[in-house]
């Protein structure tokens, strides 16, 4: 019985220990920045952990240029009706590009307001992994720098071929940027100017925030613990009875 008893302090000093060190984890994370989430572009396997991820495509065509025409990346269809014959372009654009910003953002616990992310968000585009490239989009895309192409030869495109990059959404430190209001994080100095250009509706990714999803399965594993060690002690008392 002695030694149940001396387990389970044990056992409650360790779950204290991990509660403190998970606490002091989430701090130390948190840093003066917003809660991490996970955003994910099915189609192409594409995920990040920040708070905005944007696919962008964009297709080698035929701009005017003087009073010719040369090749060049667009990320929007070019109309070529008016153009000579001969530089015609491509009808559709056949991938288009897509943003998606995470939902529920919070800082040090509430609510942060979408025009902070407007205002001091920052686009940086960095390069996937591309391991979980579906089988069909690996059959047309190829690695080209930090993103894919459809190019047979990357280093001479044909018109019509595809290139995709992908962004994320960072934010600074929002110590001293932001302030409460009615419960809700805003911008410290109303009417700062916009900075990079972030469409203000944008299509909602997949989002998880991380720290929830550490306090259910340490909860969860606490809770284990004591129910095995009431078992452990109610075995023992059953057995010690005449």
């Amino acid at each position: 019985m002695r030694k149940t008893l001396a387990l389970g302090v044990l056992l409650l000093a360790l779950v204290g220990v991990v509660s403190a060190q998970n606490s002091n984890s989430s701090a130390v994370a948190d840093n003066g920045r917003p809660n991490r989430i996970t955003l994910l572009d099915h189609e192409f396997g594409v995920s990040t952990r920040q708070l905005g991820l944007q696919r962008r495509v964009q297709m080698y065509q035929w701009l005017r240029k003087g009073g010719g025409y040369a090749p060049g990346w667009h990320d929007a269809l070019v109309d070529s009706s008016d153009f000579d014959p001969r530089f015609a372009n491509p009808d559709v654009f056949p991938l288009q590009t897509r943003y998606w910003i995470g939902q529920g953002i919070t800082f040090e616990g509430k609510p942060l307001d979408e025009n902070v992310l407007k205002v001091l968000g920052r686009w940086r585009q960095f390069r996937p992994g591309f391991t979980a490239l579906p089988g069909n989009l690996s059959a047309t895309f190829q690695p080209d720098g930090d993103g894919l192409s459809s190019s047979e030869n990357p280093l001479d495109p044909q018109i019509g071929d595809l290139r995709v990059t992908w962004h994320e959404l960072t934010l600074p430190a929002l110590t001293d940027q932001v302030t409460m209001q009615n419960g809700v994080w805003v911008l410290a100095q109303a009417g700062s100017k916009r900075a990079d250009a972030m469409p203000t509706q944008a299509p909602i990714g997949r989002a998880r925030s991380d720290p929830g999803a550490r306090s259910w399965l340490f909860w969860v594993v606490v809770a284990l613990l004591l129910a095995w060690l009431l078992g452990r002690i109610l075995s023992r008392l059953l057995h010690r009875r005449p």
